[in-house]
């Protein structure tokens, strides 16, 4: 039996190229192969649809369309690249937005570019990486564990419910079966540790991870 050795791709989008460089030399002293380059989100929009890389690491603002606009189209046209914002900016609201687009993993600029390698290999094994910083202004700490543990569906679903929606209402506008959504509430329960949905979705409500 031969062992294949997977290699993680990286696409790295930023309106400055200094930091695409920078950020792209690191990574590829680590044995990790640079996928593209992109100075813009139309651009890493492109790239990202073409290339298909494991992991795109985006500017949060860039010129066209934004790291988060960029997530969340992805996470449609390319689900399997993950994508982790590179952002100077803490803003919770833009934090909590970024995770609801499908954003894995959060980098500060102003970290050691070895953090971006750890973020890269975390996100790439299946995993989510908050910068420490990062991490802090999200919330507190458990709160933080139960925002990064939720799923994206499991948001929707929760968010869904808080509208006031049925399991059969909420499959229907997903795309997903009833049993499905079910599932979805149970694990979101769990997490959350509510004995009722109606408690997982005020959960989620005041801890802000829906909103």
């Amino acid at each position: 039996m031969t062992n294949r050795t997977v290699v993680t791709s990286v696409l790295v989008a930023d309106d400055h190229p200094a930091v695409v460089e920078a950020v792209a030399d690191v990574l590829a002293e680590h044995g990790i192969e640079i996928a593209g380059r992109a100075r813009d989100g139309d651009d890493a929009v492109e790239q990202i649809e073409l290339r298909k890389p494991t992991v795109a690491i985006l500017d949060l603002r860039m010129p066209g369309q934004s790291g988060i606009e960029v997530a969340r189209l992805v996470a449609r046209t390319a689900p399997d690249t993950a994508v982790i914002l590179y952002t100077a900016f803490g803003d919770r609201a833009l934090l909590t937005e970024a995770l609801d687009a499908g954003a894995r993993g959060f980098v500060l600029k102003e970290a050691p570019l070895a953090e971006v390698v750890r973020a890269v290999e975390l996100v790439a094994s299946g995993r989510t990486y908050v910068d420490p910083v990062l991490a802090g202004v999200l919330s507190s700490s458990a709160a933080t564990d139960k925002m990064l543990n939720l799923t994206q569906r499991e948001r929707d679903v929760l968010r869904l419910l808080a509208d006031g929606m049925s399991n059969e209402e909420i499959g229907k506008s997903l795309f997903i079966s009833p049993e499905t959504v079910r599932t979805h509430v149970r694990k979101a329960m769990a997490k959350l540790d509510a004995d009722t949905r109606t408690q997982a979705v005020a959960t989620a409500l005041r801890q802000s991870l829906i909103a």
